[in-house]
């Protein structure tokens, strides 16, 4: 099996010997941006054009969607590069890329004449008929955007609501860089002994983040003291970014942001939301916590890695390979590149592990698209393309890259996106993988953890580096330990850093839902057998292969069989604080 060929995307480059990042020429440069930026525009103008003279059928939402792609493989790109390339320059073209396309995005979405031969498709009820089920969500996606954009406003509002989006993306970027900022302090407050845990400019220590997975309480207490300090132009930020978009839902017609946000979503209105939370909140007083210390030494990199193969070999027939990188395709020589193979359907497309920590880069777990996947015009498909982004710290002479059980369940979190991507096989890159409600988008990840909890996956791969010993099944249950919330602590902001904010407005609680979902699927169907096959297969094709294109309801359905309820949602989430239950395959054998 050939697994070292590139797609279609990457074959006219290679014969022309040009590579950039991710293998596109024009970005062997930070100018290139502008040049890969000004592409994306002129085609976008040509199928705007196009659009608008096809008559209503199925071409129609095709040509949206090649729209889309013209659009998001270039701001997707730059969405990462802005935050994870070590090179300012790289980051400041790729920043003000996004800042142009974005804009497009939504001049776009309040495009009347465009708008208008969307709706002689969807008004045309024997050609909607005739659509197939993915056609016709994503057309009524496509529309459900030009409808939140305010395409129903005067002319007047109508670029009042540009303008808003516009200085909100501005917000969100600004609010983002200070999120990860370093906090700076004098070295001389700080106790001799515990300087070296922080990175020392002159006579200053730089603080970049909680240092949360370290073993000296002194340690994380002036991390969380410094770097959660508050910033006034942070909170100005903030503040200018909440009032903006509530301002644009009013204009748009929404009683808040929440009511605009959650459209779309499972839950739908903040109203479900909170009775959601509500209801969990009555219920929910306690969780479990693991001392990392014990763990680290049986999880080397190198064996979650195995780990992860080996377990998406057994469920999904699939398998990760190094793939070999051409020069100028990578932003940092430690990146390594990750081909997914299916046994039986050839190369699936590919992963870029940027797992090590590095000067200037978040200090965040994150899982970006870089290019969706979609069948083409030629009947080819477009291999997605993603970035898995973490700050694992980098081997010693004494040690290999050893992560702590946060750390290990986070790899398998962010590896759950990324097989979403690799296996949502839609026709639409709109609604590729991890394009789908946020609510639901965070169900294959939070799975992933499930797996990573349970011994006898663990058992598969964990060894300790040095003596080759596996983990005892008594550590996994006496080092189980209460653990409350922490008490507010004076002059502190943690909303300041909490990036989410930005992604995850008015949605942060899906974590919660899709923890629940992936609860339920991990009772009903893998806690018996977590290598079970079938259930693997099944799980690829409810809830993995259809992206966005299908209702996640719909998908969770179809995979647990029933439609779950609020209450539903909360007994999930509940029961998994029943230590009997945590333990109770750690006690059967």
């Amino acid at each position: 099996m050939n697994i070292t060929g590139q797609s279609n995307f990457l074959d006219s480059y290679r014969k022309n010997n040009l590579f950039g990042l991710f293998g596109v020429p024009e970005l062997s440069s930070p100018e290139g941006f502008q040049e890969a930026q000004e592409k994306a525009l002129q085609e976008t103008e040509q199928l705007v054009q196009k659009a608008c003279t096809t008559p209503p059928g199925p071409q129609i939402v095709m040509i949206f969607d090649q729209l889309s792609d013209a659009l998001c493989r270039v701001a997707d790109l730059a969405d990462f590069v802005k935050i994870a390339h070590p090179d300012f320059a790289f980051r400041e073209a790729a920043e003000e890329t996004c800042r142009n396309i974005g804009t497009m995005v939504e001049k776009l979405n309040t495009n009347i004449e465009l708008c208008q031969s969307l709706k002689q498709l969807l008004a045309n009820k024997e050609v909607m008929d005739s659509l197939d089920p993915e056609t016709r969500q994503v057309a009524e996606l496509f529309m459900f955007d030009f409808e939140i954009s305010g395409i129903h406003l005067d002319e007047e509002k109508r670029k009042r609501a540009v303008d808003l989006n516009v200085k909100i993306l501005d917000l969100c970027n600004q609010f983002l860089i200070g999120a990860h900022l370093p906090n700076k302090i004098d070295k001389q407050i700080l106790p001799e002994h515990i300087r070296y845990n922080f990175a020392v400019e002159g006579n200053y220590i730089q603080i970049t983040g909680l240092h949360a997975d370290c073993s000296d309480d002194l340690v994380r207490e002036a991390a969380y003291k410094i770097f959660l300090y508050p910033n006034a132009e942070q909170l100005r930020c903030l503040e200018e970014l909440l009032t903006s978009r509530n301002h644009l839902a009013q204009l748009v017609g929404y009683n808040t942001f929440a009511h605009r946000a959650l459209q779309g979503t499972m839950a739908r209105t903040p109203e479900k939301v909170m009775q959601f939370l509500e209801t969990l909140s009555d219920r929910l007083f306690q969780r479990y916590n693991i001392e990392p210390s014990l763990y680290c030494p049986f999880f080397s990199l190198g064996a979650c890695m195995e780990g992860l193969n080996f377990l998406f070999n057994q469920l999904l027939g699939i398998s990760l390979y190094a793939e070999q990188t051409e020069k100028g395709e990578l932003w940092c020589e430690d990146v390594r590149k990750l081909a997914v193979v299916h046994e039986n359907e050839g190369l699936l497309g590919y992963i870029y592990c940027d797992f090590y920590q590095r000067a200037d880069k978040p200090h965040q777990d994150c899982h970006f698209t870089i290019r969706g996947g979609r069948l083409r015009k030629d009947g080819e498909y477009q291999l997605p393309v993603v970035v898995l982004m973490l700050s694992l710290p980098h081997s010693t002479r004494s040690s290999p890259t050893l992560l702590t059980p946060g750390m290990m369940e986070n790899l398998f979190h962010e590896m759950g996106h990324a097989m979403h991507s690799m296996l949502g096989r839609t026709r639409y890159q709109h609604v590729t993988g991890t394009r789908c409600p946020t609510d639901f988008a965070e169900v294959p990840s939070i799975l992933m953890e499930y797996f990573a909890s349970d011994y006898r996956v663990v058992n598969q791969f964990a060894r300790h580096f040095q003596t080759g010993q596996t983990v005892s099944q008594k550590i996994l249950k006496e080092t189980q330990e209460k653990f409350y919330g922490l008490p507010y602590v004076p002059n502190t902001a943690w909303q300041l850093r909490f990036s989410h904010l930005v992604g995850y407005g008015a949605k942060y609680y899906s974590y919660l839902m899709s923890r629940a979902i992936a609860s339920m699927v991990w009772k009903q169907c893998f806690v018996q057998n977590p290598f079970d096959r079938a259930m693997g297969e099944r799980y690829r094709r409810e809830m993995l292969a259809h992206g966005g294109g299908k209702e996640p309801m719909l998908m969770v359905q179809g995979m647990l069989q029933k439609s779950p309820s609020v209450e539903d949602f909360v007994n999930a989430l509940v029961s998994d604080l029943d230590q009997d239950f945590e333990t109770f395959f750690m006690d059967s054998e």
